[in-house]
């Protein structure tokens, strides 16, 4: 008997344990079996976390000189 035969007695062999489902479905890959990834972020989205950066920086730095 196989894996994909049914036993004598008409039910499914016991494959083990079924995996657990986590809720992330499975991605498919490419033609070329390469894994797909995400696309780089935008200009302007790049640009807002470095502008977000910068002004967290200036207002660490200006609390450190007004409290010193």
């Amino acid at each position: 008997m196989t894996a994909h035969e049914p036993a004598h007695d008409g039910t499914a062999p016991d494959t083990g344990p079924a995996a657990p489902d986590t809720g992330v479905p499975v991605t498919q890959a490419t033609a070329d079996d390469q894994p797909r990834y995400e696309p780089p972020p935008s200009v302007g989205k790049l640009f807002f976390w470095v502008l977000l950066f910068v002004l967290a920086a200036v207002v660490v730095v200006a609390g450190g000189v007004y409290f010193t």
